[in-house]
């Protein structure tokens, strides 16, 4: 096995080293798909732990000999960005004849109260203006840092109510990229959203009040958007499956 186990929670390396042990006995699962995530309590502390996919032989070369695997990267981002994302603990990795198997990413769970989904999909969303503004906001946030997720799709933006703030958390983020952004990669990072116009329109009139764009900002971030959706829909015709709006 190799593992990386964040300073913070020294007393968790039992945990992380009998991570299948903990993962296969617990039954809930939260997600699962591809990868699959469970909650478990360990120490007191509620942990989210993403068990990933054991790779293909050809991945299992690749992760073992040639580049990160997603768990590892999952939790090299974590650290290195730090408040946009829930507090990592550790990944691990198991080898089976010498090349990378079953992989684990464990950070500490995140009590978020909905994601970004919720309020563009939710017509009567209470606040949905005010969510859609602060997560333009956060959204610059990212930017300014050079943050590029790649997958900054609904479901991996979660917000919390605190007091009056909103606060947001971005997660699955094994693919991003750490680079300046152009106006056009920053408007572009807006397009899985699979939001209505008059909502982008919301974001981005929110973000050219704090960052200086041209003034065709608005309509870069809805082509990207429209495009997205006219690639993601042409393939789902070709599969026979049925398209959104």
């Amino acid at each position: 096995m190799n593992y990386t186990l964040n300073k913070k929670y020294s007393s968790f390396a039992t945990f992380l080293t009998k991570i299948q042990n903990y993962f296969s006995s617990e039954d809930s699962s939260i997600h699962k798909a591809r990868n699959e995530l469970k909650i478990i309590s360990y120490e007191n502390t509620s942990t989210v732990v993403k068990s990933f996919k054991v790779p293909n032989i050809i991945n299992k070369i690749a992760y073992t000999f040639f580049r990160s695997s997603k768990a590892k990267k999952s939790y090299e981002y974590s650290v290195k960005i730090g408040e946009f994302t829930p507090d990592p603990i550790g990944y691990i990795e198991f080898y089976k004849y010498g090349l990378l198997n079953e992989s684990y990413f464990v950070s500490e769970e995140f009590k978020y109260d909905f994601t970004i989904r919720e309020p563009l999909l939710d017509a009567d969303f209470p606040d949905k203006e005010e969510i859609f503004r602060a997560f333009a906001r956060f959204t610059l946030e990212l930017h300014n840092a050079g943050i590029f997720h790649d997958d900054y799709s609904p479901g991996n933006i979660l917000i919390k109510r605190e007091n009056d703030a909103l606060v947001f958390k971005i997660v699955d983020i094994n693919r991003m990229k750490f680079l300046e952004l152009s106006e056009d990669l920053r408007a572009e990072n807006f397009s899985k959203l699979w939001a209505h116009d008059e909502i982008l329109e919301i974001m981005a009139d929110e973000y050219v009040k704090h960052y200086t764009c041209s003034e065709s900002f608005t309509k870069k971030v809805l082509h990207y958007s429209n495009k997205n959706k006219r690639v993601k829909n042409f393939k789902k015709r070709l599969k026979g499956k049925p398209v959104n709006d």
